[in-house]
C-alpha cells in the first residue's frame, strides 16, 4: 500500500545492533531471529510498520536504529528455500555483511526437527546454542520489507513532537494506532521527507572491528 496502515507499529528495543536482527543487506531488510513475540504478533499485518529504537545500554536511547514496511512473512524454510535469500545465508570466513547472514534455521526433513546453522547464533565450535535456538524458533515467521530506513550507528534522535513512538518498556511493544491515522502518517512522512530508503550507517556494533569508516552511504 502506497500509505501507512493506520493500526499498528511495532517497536523493537535493541540492546545490540550487528546486522543480524534485523539484516539490512541484499536490497532486503530481514527480522528472522530474535524478537519472537513480535514475529509471531497477531495484530501484525502486511503493510504495518516495525521500527527499531536505540537504548540505554547502547548510548542512543530514543534514537531511530531501523523502520521497515511489512511486505511479507514467510517461514523458516520458505526463506531457507527460497533463491531470492540465498545470499542471506552466512559464511562464517567471509565479510562482516556475509558473517551477519540471518538466513539460519530449516527443517530436517529426516527427524522434523529445526536446525540452526552455524551463525553469529551459535556457539563458537559451530554447535548449536540453546539459548539463541529457543528465543529464535520462538518466533515463525521470517519478516520482510523492500521499503525500509535502515541507520544503524548513523541513527537520528527521534524528534520530540514524537514521544508517542518512544519505547519505554524492556523489550518491544504495539502500539494500536486504530482511528490515528495523522499520528502514523506525521511519523513516516518525518522519516521519509529528511532522508532516502536503504542503508545509511553500519550496525552499531561493528565499531568493534575497528573498520576503516567508508564515505559509501546516502545521508551522511
Amino acid at each position: 500500500r502506497d500509505q501507512p496502515r493506520s493500526r499498528g507499529l511495532g517497536d523493537v528495543y535493541k540492546r545490540q545492533d550487528y546486522g543480524f536482527a534485523p539484516n539490512p543487506f541484499h536490497g532486503v531488510l530481514s527480522l528472522a531471529t530474535c524478537k519472537g513475540d513480535i514475529r509471531n504478533n497477531k495484530h501484525l499485518e502486511i503493510g504495518d510498520w516495525i521500527i527499531g529504537l536505540g537504548s540505554v545500554a547502547m548510548n542512543n536511547l530514543n534514537h531511530l536504529i531501523f523502520a521497515m514496511k511489512l511486505e511479507e512473512k514467510i517461514t523458516f524454510d520458505e526463506y531457507w528455500n527460497d533463491e531470492r535469500f540465498q545470499c542471506k545465508k552466512p559464511i562464517l570466513n567471509g565479510s562482516l555483511v556475509q558473517m551477519y547472514g540471518d538466513n539460519v534455521y530449516h527443517t530436517d526433513e529426516q527427524t522434523g526437527k529445526i536446525i540452526q546453522e552455524s551463525c553469529a547464533h551459535s556457539n563458537q565450535d559451530g554447535s548449536t546454542d540453546l539459548k539463541h535456538y529457543d528465543r529464535d524458533t520462538a518466533g515463525l515467521y521470517v519478516l520482510l520489507s523492500r521499503t525500509f530506513y535502515y541507520f544503524g550507528d548513523k541513527a537520528p534522535l527521534i524528534p520530540e513532537e514524537f514521544c508517542y513512538i518512544y519505547n519505554v518498556a524492556r523489550n518491544l511493544k504495539f502500539t494500536d494506532l486504530m482511528g490515528h491515522d495523522k499520528e502514523i502518517l506525521s511519523f513516516i512522512n518525518w522519516i521519509s521527507s529528511n532522508y532516502t530508503q536503504g542503508i545509511h550507517g553500519d550496525p552499531c556494533n561493528w565499531k568493534e572491528y575497528k573498520l576503516p569508516e567508508m564515505d559509501i552511504y546516502e545521508d551522511e
